[in-house]
């Protein structure tokens, strides 16, 4: 008969929401026995960042331990040994295939059962294949994505096997910018493709993109712009060697990476919990619909109070955040406590090569470029304010220090007046580190 386990707390899923969430209950105080992680993955829960970057060096490559979590925030490495000490149960390479959230009962593929008293849903997202379009050749060997631990192990063999090769890559967002710079440094003859008038078109402006686009460029990268990969031939190995694109051209390829967003990680709960904008709808707190069950990170759409709306978000500092917030609220309720409402300040930012940006805010609105975005500048520092309803929401920032960076986070939480756009493009930078 398959074994029945069961614990006061459950938090399902491995990643950075996870092990952030596992090191707030370390801090709330846990008993032994008390908490379990469940993730299909085979390690304990790590930043999943360092893979579009560090672990892909070609030099003293980022590897485990030295990402688990929660060094991302600065703090204390969770190694696997840190939740034994705390007698949190690590139950890993386990996928749960169903969720009864009437009776509190989750279902392993190898037939185990888990009862829980409180549940935290941290199931992240599950990456975008072109398989599920069904385009022609997509599962040719060396099509690789980028999600877990696991893929960045494959996209490694494949740079050894296929050294200084041709490499293209397939999206022009997050995973399409960092891993061509990554490709690039390991000497491979990049080309990125993707359909849109410009990269990163979900946050940049063309005004950004302009900077980034003739950057990458003068790294050697090719950028092929407004087509999407429509097939793949395989040799006889049945390794990718050609793409063929939309508008007839055709390039060669050892290896092809695709990077076209994710997709929130809901399906065990269907119709078992309300839903809204495509994830899990929580209160401030992270509970759902269902009483002692939580939501955090990517599945979660939450009340964002500086905007008063529903949203959903994916990335790595709202995965940190609101798994602290969640098991706050669940030891406050527990000791008859309660907690501040989340107040999450939108942040993005990536490296790669020698340039780094920060983003916070909203990116709605009039935009107004500011400092100098030519490519071939040597030290870039450049930026773009949002301004809507005649207050900046959004300031974006290419080559800010660490305090300039502070200073527009506090531009778009304060949201600030601005009576003149075009003072504000001459004044630039200055008008927020003088707020």
């Amino acid at each position: 008969m398959a074994s029945e386990k069961h614990f006061k707390y459950v938090i399902l899923g491995g990643g950075v929401a996870a092990g952030y969430a596992a090191r707030e209950f370390g801090k709330q105080g846990v008993q032994p026995g008390e908490l379990a992680i469940i993730s299909k993955e085979s390690v304990a829960p790590y930043e999943r960042p360092a893979l579009s970057k560090g672990y892909l060096f070609p030099q003293n490559a980022a590897r485990l331990p030295g990402f688990h979590t929660c060094v991302g925030s600065g703090g204390e490495k969770l190694l696997p040994e840190w939740y034994t000490e705390k007698g949190i149960e690590l139950i890993l390479s386990t996928e749960i295939v169903k969720a009864d959230l009437a009776s509190k009962t989750l279902t392993s593929a190898a037939g185990a059962t888990f009862t829980y008293e409180t549940l935290l849903i941290a199931t992240g997202s599950s990456t975008i294949k072109l398989t599920d379009f069904g385009v022609q050749g997509a599962e040719s060997n060396n099509i690789l994505y980028l999600r877990e631990i696991d893929d960045a192990d494959k996209l490694v063999a494949a740079m050894q096997a296929k050294k200084d090769g041709k490499a293209v890559v397939v999206g022009g967002g997050y995973i399409g910018l960092e891993l061509s710079a990554a490709l690039k440094i390991n000497n491979f003859d990049v080309t990125m493709v993707y359909p849109e008038p410009w990269c990163m078109p979900r946050l940049f402006t063309a005004g950004i993109a302009h900077f980034y686009e003739g950057y990458y460029a003068s790294k050697g990268i090719n950028i092929v712009k407004g087509t999407v990969a429509s097939g793949f031939d395989a040799d006889a190995n049945g390794d990718v060697s050609v793409v063929k694109l939309k508008d007839g051209r055709v390039l060669d390829a050892d290896i092809v990476i695709v990077g076209v967003g994710g997709r929130p990680l809901t399906g065990l709960f269907k119709g078992q919990v309300e839903e809204d904008k495509g994830g899990l709808k929580t209160d401030t707190f992270f509970e759902t619909s269902v009483a002692g069950v939580y939501a955090i990170g990517d599945v979660a759409t939450f009340p964002m109070k500086l905007y008063n709306e529903p949203r959903r978000v994916e990335h790595v500092d709202h995965a940190r955040k609101s798994a602290e917030q969640a098991v706050k609220a669940i030891k406050a309720k527990e000791s008859g406590e309660s907690v501040a409402e989340y107040d999450y300040l939108p942040y993005f930012y990536s490296r790669s090569f020698d340039v780094a940006w920060q983003f916070y805010g909203e990116n709605v609105g009039e935009t107004v470029l500011f400092g100098d975005n030519d490519p071939a500048v040597a030290k870039p520092k450049f930026g773009t304010y949002w301004v809507k309803d005649g207050k900046v929401i959004g300031v974006f920032l290419e080559g800010g220090s660490a305090d300039e960076n502070q200073a527009i986070a506090k531009v778009a939480r304060a949201q600030p007046p601005v009576a003149d756009v075009e003072a504000l493009g001459k004044e630039g930078l200055d008008f927020a580190t003088k707020i």
